[in-house]
This record gives C-alpha cells, sequence and structure tokens, in this order.
C-alpha cells in the first residue's frame, strides 16, 4: 500500500504541466465603422457615369426612328422634315438651330470630314445633279474610323421618315457638302431671316419742318429641305 502511494505522488511530480490557454492578440487592422458591423448594413454603391451629351442626344435621336416624313414637320406626332427633326433633337439638349437645312451650313463651326465624330450635323446639297445648294442634313452616328453614317429624316419615296443612311458608297457622297458642330461649341446665332433696310427721308421746306420717313424691309428665308 505504502508502494501505491509513493507511486502515486511520484507520478503527479514528474508529469508534464498542462499547456496554459493562450489568446491571439491580432493588431493593425483597420477600425470598422459601427454602420458597416450593422446588419443588414450595405455599401454606397458607385454613382453611375453620366452619358457624355452627344451619346444622350444620338440615343435621344434613335427613338425617333419611323416617325413620318413631313414638309416643315417638327414633332414626332406629326412628322419632320430633315432641318425639322434636327432642330427637335438638337432643341431637346438645349441647343438651337435653325428650321432651314440653308442655314444649317453656317451653324456650329466647320469640322473636317476626317474629324467628324457623333453628333455632329453632315450637310448635302439637294437631289438634282447640278445641285450646288444645302438641301438635305442629318446628325452623324458612327465612331471617328468608321463609315460615315447618320440618321435623318428623308423624304425618299422608296423608305421616307427617319431612318439611319450611310454616305460612302451611295449617292450621298456626290452630294456631300460639309460637317458642322454644333455640340460644345457656344451657341452661334444665325439669323433665321436676312433683312435689309432702307430708308427714305423727305422733307416739305425750311417753313414746314415735318419730314416722312419710309422704310422698306425685305426678307430672305432659307428653305427646310428634302431628302
Amino acid at each position: 500500500m505504502v508502494t501505491g502511494i509513493l507511486a502515486f505522488f511520484g507520478w503527479q511530480r514528474f508529469r508534464a504541466p498542462a499547456a496554459p490557454n493562450r489568446v491571439a492578440i491580432v493588431t493593425g487592422l483597420p477600425a470598422r465603422s459601427v454602420s458597416n458591423t450593422t446588419p443588414g448594413a450595405l455599401a454606397a454603391a458607385p454613382a453611375a457615369t453620366a452619358l457624355p451629351q452627344a451619346d444622350s442626344l444620338i440615343e435621344f435621336a434613335m427613338r425617333q426612328l419611323g416617325s413620318p416624313y413631313t414638309y416643315a414637320g417638327t414633332t414626332p406626332t406629326g412628322g419632320f422634315d430633315c432641318s425639322g427633326f434636327l432642330m427637335y433633337v438638337y432643341g431637346h439638349f438645349g441647343v438651337s438651330v435653325p428650321h432651314s437645312t440653308a442655314l444649317l451650313i453656317d451653324t456650329g463651326r466647320p469640322v473636317a470630314r476626317e474629324e467628324a465624330r457623333r453628333g455632329d450635323m453632315v450637310i448635302f446639297t439637294g437631289t438634282a445633279a447640278t445641285s450646288t445648294t444645302p438641301g438635305h442634313a442629318g446628325i452623324i452616328i458612327s465612331h471617328p474610323g468608321e463609315p460615315l453614317r447618320f440618321i435623318h429624316s428623308s423624304s425618299a419615296r422608296r423608305a421616307s421618315g427617319v431612318k439611319v443612311s450611310q454616305v460612302e458608297g451611295t449617292d450621298y457622297e456626290r452630294r456631300f457638302m460639309g460637317i458642322r458642330r454644333v455640340l460644345g461649341v457656344e451657341e452661334s446665332k444665325p439669323a433665321a431671316e436676312k433683312s435689309t433696310v432702307k430708308t427714305k427721308v423727305t422733307t416739305k421746306s425750311a417753313d414746314a419742318p415735318a419730314t416722312k420717313v419710309k422704310t422698306k424691309v425685305k426678307t430672305a428665308a432659307g428653305s427646310s429641305g428634302g431628302r
């Protein structure tokens, strides 16, 4: 019995001590805000990047596809002529252009064909083989380096109304006049009408100082455009 007691106490003395409890402490982690640790809290989504004005303008113009061609028309329901279509689309974005193809050729600033970009205006002559004056216009929708494509309101018999056409390989190549840029350009103020004023003053005599003033105003307005 004594031998058993001594053996018990000897075993207790020489057995390995139990490993102490360890607590890992990690430092240097960034603090988290209370809102991020609240159940159901969501990180704020980044604000959506706004479309450039030209892309927004093209998107709006493409919504008018299929609108009918109407001479002097300026609305989707009533129809558009070519300059009325441009006036409606650009006007939606606060850019004023005249309802006259003859005046569009002097609106904004000229741009070289190879520098044309989406949202620029493209101007053509009339359909007659001998025409040398502006007769049609559209809005470029192609990117630089691509074939020049544009959206316009056409009076063509085969497919009239608002549609997309291409310059290269078509009769529009022959009729091409130039590119005009109105987006990002200080607003030009083309006169809707050009007036010439002539004044004639007539005096009766020294005893009768009353005078007569005659004023004559001559006005010339451009056409709204066709195909």
